[in-house]
């Protein structure tokens, strides 16, 4: 099917957030052609979409890409390619992409240089000590108790955090991210150790156009690979997320706007010292009794979050990208749809650890025809004629409704219709939430 408008992207990026991205941007009727490099088995699916074999990596390539199919913007997914100078090449070619530069991106690259930023806009945020000897770290924990939050200070791939519980925890963590191979050939591999906080964990999101930026409602993420415990305690691993819902009930009007303040502060600050932002500014929050506190911040769209919040979205997502290229966001009124959008993430079994793949997937199609339901593909591929699980992250089943308890229902029934081996999710996404409701 062609559209009218003639406008072609290019999304970078393989995951169920690039899949969310390309599915909004086929919607809007000025878009004739959305490009994905690499893409994965359900983004070449989607309305006016098209993989090409160029990997999110490959600048160079994507550079020439984008210049002999004539596209007019470029979107990037995961930040990888941003650590890899992508937004600094386009810009250098005079070619508009979403997403900050390398030296703007370092705060979600470097954990100590985000603290560094929050002391000096006068954001909240966990205390924490940068320690790079494993001795030091050793007799850190011996004092201050196991119940800490233990991070590589550089980039990780979503692997670099972890939350001990005990002083075994913390010892094999210690052990795993300050031993020798996890150093690089001059120097200790560095970690940050920070204070646990406790409370209600929120997912912000703001758009950027380098000179206004608009705060998008609260998503709450589900980062721990198990169900919560009766106590409503999790101890499990980190992941890249499990599921998220949008809006999150109960959270007053008053955190909305500390979190728009804080992500103001951020930007000026990183303006000031020359390091301007556009793009997605996406940063993790624990509201306890009395304020938010920044547990991280990251310089792209969530993977789960994204997956909602497409669903929410009433302005077309081009509008809204066009308008930061040009920095005239100022000018635009973001439109949400009425109701709740839900995520629940297939994984393989074994993630985040070792994991098998290669397995056939069946049910999608039957999923999908549950009301509001759609299915974004994470690590998929097509083996012959068949779809199989090629990642951790396989699927995304997303629902909407107009309450949150039928967009949980919704999307828990059309999981219940998919089928791979040694397929796992969460039974509890949403569930605190909906105790609020």
């Amino acid at each position: 099917m062609s559209k009218k408008g003639g406008k072609k992207v290019l999304v970078v990026g393989s995951g169920a957030r690039e899949d969310a991205l390309a599915w909004a941007l086929g919607r809007s009727t000025d878009v004739e052609k959305v490009y994905i490099a690499p893409g994965n088995a359900g983004t070449g699916r989607r309305i006016n979409a098209k993989n090409v074999g160029i990997d999110a990596s490959d600048v160079k390539h994507l550079v020439n890409l984008v210049q002999e199919k004539d596209v007019s913007l470029t979107v990037v997914g995961p930040e990888g390619p941003l650590y890899g100078r992508i937004a600094d090449v386009f810009r250098e070619h005079g070619l508009p992409i979403i997403g900050p530069t390398y030296a703007a991106s370092e705060i979600e690259r470097s954990k100590k240089f985000m603290h560094t930023v929050a002391e000096e806009a006068g954001v909240a945020a966990a205390r924490y000590v940068t320690l790079s000897k494993y001795s030091e770290a050793r007799e850190y924990v011996k004092k201050h108790g196991p119940l800490l939050v233990i991070k590589k200070v550089g980039p990780a791939s979503g692997k670099g955090v972890v939350v001990t519980h005990t002083h075994s925890d913390a010892k094999e963590t210690l052990r795993r991210f300050m031993e020798k191979k996890a150093a690089t050939k001059h120097k200790p591999h560095p970690i940050i150790v920070e204070e646990r906080l406790f409370g209600t964990e929120l997912s912000g999101c703001a758009v950027c156009d380098g000179s206004n930026h608009v705060s998008w409602p609260f998503a709450q993420d589900h980062k721990q690979i198990a169900e919560d415990g009766k106590d409503g305690n999790n101890e499990s691993a980190m992941t890249g997320g499990m599921g998220a819902i949008a809006p999150v009930p109960g959270i007053s009007a008053m955190a909305a706007r500390e979190a728009d303040e804080i992500i103001g502060k951020f930007l000026r600050t990183l303006d000031t010292w020359g390091r301007n932002f556009t793009g997605w500014l996406y940063p993790g929050f624990m509201l306890g009794a009395d304020r938010l506190k920044v547990l991280e911040v990251n310089a792209r769209l969530g993977d789960p979050e994204a997956q909602v919040y497409m669903r929410l979205l009433k302005t077309p997502l081009l509008d809204i990208l066009e308008a930061c290229v040009n920095q005239t966001l100022g000018n635009l009124a973001i439109e949400w749809l009425p109701g709740f959008a839900v995520n629940i993430v297939l994984v393989s079994g074994g993630y985040p650890g070792k994991y098998q793949t290669g397995y056939p997937i069946s049910g999608i199609e039957e999923a999908e025809k549950v009301p509001g339901v759609i299915v974004f593909h994470g690590g998929t591929k097509v083996a012959g004629e068949r779809l199989v699980t090629a990642g951790g992250r396989v699927l995304g089943v997303s629902a909407v409704g107009s309450t949150l308890k039928e967009a949980l229902d919704c999307a828990y029934q059309a999981v219940g219709l998919i089928r791979f081996k040694d397929m796992y999710y969460r039974r509890d996404i949403g569930a605190k939430a909906l105790a609020l409701v």
